[in-house]
């Protein structure tokens, strides 16, 4: 299934450019990576969803695929970005593993994590509920699996690649009970006795 770009850019042109972090979703709203911007939200988001020099794309620890939601986080202020980004990590990371790779540091002290000012989808609502078919999602994990794997073996063996490998195998366990739970019985097969 292809993704609906012109949906996505006029989603996009809502998005806010003010400096700060970004929760980039996957299609159940699930955060998948943490991000921060100094030069705009919505530019840098844009620079993932297009993969035009996004570090995150290249090294294939995002798969664009699965992003259906952004929450913009802004701040006031540059030096407010770090401590930011790194409360919204371990905020987030805990429930669902983050793409990020890279594991900032754990904030020396709790910093309130806000609600985010801006929850945009940037994903047609039929393109969701298409793409979160398991016998769809699975396939596409797995593929997107390996070929993190693949760059991980061939091109960029680091501890960035190898915690988004992690991440995305905990992904790919997920998407396959998924797909087992539509697994029906059937006359005869053997299992009926």
């Amino acid at each position: 299934m292809a993704i609906d770009l012109p949906f996505r850019r006029r989603a996009l042109r809502a998005l806010t450019n003010e400096i700060g972090c970004y929760v980039l979703c996957d299609l159940d709203q699930v955060p998948i990576y943490v991000g921060q911007s100094v030069d705009g939200i919505r530019a840098r988001v844009n620079r993932h969803l297009t993969s035009a020099r996004s570090d995150i794309i290249a090294n294939r620890q995002v798969d664009v695929w699965e992003i259906a939601w952004v929450w913009a986080y802004p701040v006031a202020a540059t030096a407010d970005i770090p401590a930011l980004e790194d409360a919204l990590f371990h905020e987030f990371h805990p429930k669902s593993a983050l793409m990020n790779g890279k594991v900032p540091r754990k904030p020396s002290h709790a910093i309130p994590v806000p609600s985010p000012s801006q929850i945009l989808r940037v994903m047609a609502e039929s393109e969701i509920q298409e793409k979160k078919d398991p016998v769809l999602r699975l396939p596409r994990q797995a593929e997107h699996y390996s070929q993190i794997v693949g760059h991980y073996l061939a091109v960029k063996n680091s501890r960035e690649i190898a915690g988004a490998i992690q991440a995305h195998f905990e992904r790919l366990q997920k998407y396959h009970r998924e797909l087992l739970k539509l697994a029906t019985n059937i006359e005869g097969d053997g299992d009926d006795q």
